[in-house]
C-alpha cells in the first residue's frame, strides 16, 4: 500500500514538473514560467505543466495557432508570441484562456484572426497586435474587453474602422494605431471626432493618416477637412398611369426607390412572394433592359428587373408576384429601408367594399395617401398596401419603357382594360 502511494506521489510530482524538452520551466517571483523563446519551433509543443501562468514562444517559426493549442495551460496569464511567422489564428485557439491578462501577437503575418475568441478574454489588460497584416476589425471585436488598458494596432493594413469599435474599452488608456492605410471617406469621420475628444493617449497622430483618396493622401486624420456626409434616406413610390387611363391584366408593375445619401448608397431589393424570397443587388439590367453579366436568368431575362436609377419593373404582373417589395439603401453611415405590399383583386369578388370602406375611413382620419405629380406616396412611416382592382374584360397589352424608367405618358408602365382602382393604404 505504501509503495502504491509513493508511486502516485511520483506520478503527480512528474506531472507538476513536466516540461517540453525544448523549453525551460520553473518558478520566478511566484509565477510558473515556461520559456520556449528562440528555440526554432514550428509548432506549440505539448507537455506543459497545468499550472503555468507565463508562456513565452517568441522568436520561433510558428506558422499558425490551431484550436486547442493552449488547452494544457488554462491558468495562463501572460502569452508572448511575437516575432513568429503566424498567418492565421483559428477559432478556439485562444478562447480557453479566460485568465489571460497579457497577449503579444506583434511582428507576425496575421491576416486571419478569430476575433470571437477575444469575447472570452474578459481579464485581458494588454493586447499587442501591431506589425501584422490585419485589414479588418469587426465592430464587436472588443465587446468583452472592459479591463483592457493598452491596445496596439499600428503597422497593419486597416483601411476603415466601424463606428463604435472602441466604445466597450472603458479602461483603455493607451492606443497605438498609426501607420495604417486609412481610406478617408465618410466612414472614418467618427474616428477623427472620437480621437480628438477622448482622454485615451494616442501617440504619433501625424502618422495616423490618409492613403486615399489621392487628394487627401498623407493628410493626418486630426486635420481631415469636413466631408459632405449623410446617412441614406429612401422613398418608395408607385407611379400609376395618368388619371382616367385604363388597365388590363398582364400589365407591368413599376416601383421606384428614390435614394439619397453621401457617399452614394448601394441599393438592394428584397422581394417576398408566395413562391419565396428574392434578393437583388441593383442594377441587374442596363438602361436598355438587357441583363447585366451575372444576372441572366434561365428564361433569358430576370423576372424582376432592377434599373440603376432605382426603378423596379415586373412584366406580366400576376398573383404569383403578390407580396412585399422592399428597397434597402446602405452606405458607410448606415442604412434605410422602405416597403410596400402589393396585392391583386378583381371587382365583384367580395373584397372591394371592405377595402374601400377602410380606405375612406383613413381619409376621414387624415391618413392614407396623397398624390404629387401623378405619383402616389404614403403619408406615414408605416408599411403600405397597394390594392389593384382589375377588370377581367379585354385582352392584355404590352408595356413600353425608355432609358430604364417608365415613360411620362405611360407613367408606371401600367396598361389597363376598363376599370381600375389603385389605392395606397397605410397600415392596411
Amino acid at each position: 500500500m505504501q509503495a502504491l502511494c509513493l508511486l502516485c506521489w511520483v506520478v503527480l510530482l512528474n506531472l507538476v514538473r513536466a516540461c517540453p524538452e525544448a523549453c525551460d520551466c520553473g518558478e520566478k517571483y511566484g509565477f510558473q514560467i515556461a520559456d520556449c523563446a528562440y528555440r526554432d519551433l514550428d509548432g506549440v509543443p505539448p507537455g506543459f505543466p497545468a499550472n503555468v501562468t507565463t508562456l513565452s514562444l517568441s522568436a520561433n517559426r510558428l506558422p499558425v495557432l490551431l484550436e486547442g493549442s493552449f488547452r494544457e495551460v488554462p491558468l495562463l496569464q501572460s502569452l508572448w508570441l511575437a516575432h513568429n511567422e503566424i498567418r492565421s489564428v483559428a477559432v478556439g485557439a485562444l478562447a480557453p484562456l479566460g485568465h489571460l491578462k497579457s497577449l503579444d501577437l506583434s511582428h507576425n503575418l496575421i491576416s486571419e484572426f478569430a476575433w470571437s475568441d477575444l469575447h472570452n478574454l474578459s481579464a485581458l489588460q494588454l493586447l499587442k497586435m501591431d506589425s501584422n497584416e490585419l485589414a479588418f476589425i469587426p465592430r464587436d471585436a472588443f465587446r468583452s474587453l472592459h479591463a483592457l488598458r493598452s491596445l496596439q494596432l499600428n503597422h497593419n493594413r486597416l483601411h476603415a474602422l466601424a463606428e463604435g469599435t472602441f466604445a466597450p474599452l472603458t479602461s483603455l488608456s493607451h492606443l497605438q494605431i498609426n501607420h495604417n492605410p486609412f481610406d478617408c471617406t465618410c466612414g472614418i469621420v467618427w474616428f477623427k471626432t472620437w480621437a480628438l475628444a477622448t482622454a485615451v493617449s494616442i501617440p504619433e497622430q501625424d502618422n495616423i493618416a490618409c492613403t486615399s483618396p489621392h487628394v487627401l493622401k498623407g493628410t493626418p486624420l486630426s486635420r481631415l477637412p469636413p466631408l459632405p456626409c449623410s446617412a441614406p434616406s429612401v422613398q418608395l413610390s408607385y407611379q400609376p398611369s395618368q388619371d382616367g387611363a385604363e388597365l388590363r391584366p398582364g400589365f407591368v408593375l413599376a416601383l421606384h426607390c428614390d435614394v439619397d445619401g453621401q457617399p452614394v448608397p448601394q441599393l438592394h431589393w428584397h422581394i417576398h412572394t408566395p413562391g419565396g424570397t428574392v434578393e437583388i443587388a441593383s442594377p441587374n439590367v442596363g438602361t436598355d433592359g438587357r441583363p447585366l453579366p451575372g444576372a441572366l436568368a434561365a428564361s433569358g431575362q430576370p423576372r424582376f428587373q432592377a434599373f440603376a436609377n432605382g426603378s423596379l419593373l415586373i412584366p406580366d404582373f400576376g398573383k404569383l408576384e403578390e407580396g412585399t417589395y422592399s428597397c434597402l439603401a446602405t452606405n458607410e453611415l448606415g442604412s434605410a429601408e422602405s416597403s410596400v405590399n402589393v396585392a391583386l383583386a378583381t371587382p365583384g369578388e367580395g373584397g372591394e367594399d371592405a377595402v374601400g370602406r377602410k380606405f375612406h375611413g383613413k381619409t376621414v382620419e387624415g391618413k392614407g395617401c396623397y398624390t404629387v405629380d401623378n405619383e402616389v406616396q404614403p403619408s406615414g412611416p408605416e408599411d403600405n398596401v397597394v390594392i389593384i382592382y382589375l377588370s377581367r374584360a379585354g385582352p392584355p397589352e404590352a408595356a413600353v419603357t425608355a432609358e430604364g424608367r417608365p415613360a411620362q405618358q405611360l407613367s408606371g408602365v401600367l396598361l389597363l382594360g376598363q376599370s381600375l382602382l389603385v389605392l395606397f393604404l397605410s397600415c392596411f
